[in-house]
């Protein structure tokens, strides 16, 4: 186990990871088709995809947490009850 101050980063970790595999294989694919040697363009494409997608999500993750703070409709009691890590500036 991890603590818990590090769960956003493990999160932004496995969603960067999986995200950036997804879509790496589907542009890959239809770029070249199912060819021979697929596989391995398509993990070289993912390993450079995931070297931006990771720090981007941390960057990232941050500021659409607080765009859908602002769009939807946070009771601030429940914010203060939320764990650490999943509440926003202001709470």
């Amino acid at each position: 186990m991890i603590p818990a101050r590090f769960a956003p980063i493990a999160f932004g970790f496995f969603l960067s990871g999986i995200m950036s595999f997804i879509v790496s294989g589907i542009a890959i694919i239809r770029a070249t088709g199912w060819e021979t040697g697929l596989f391995g363009v398509w993990i070289g494409a993912w390993l450079t995809s995931w070297l931006v997608a990771f720090p981007t999500v941390l960057i990232v993750a941050p500021l659409a947490r607080r765009i859908v703070a602002d769009w939807s409709e946070t009771n601030r009691s429940e914010a203060s009850e939320r764990p650490r890590y999943y509440r926003f500036r202001g709470d």
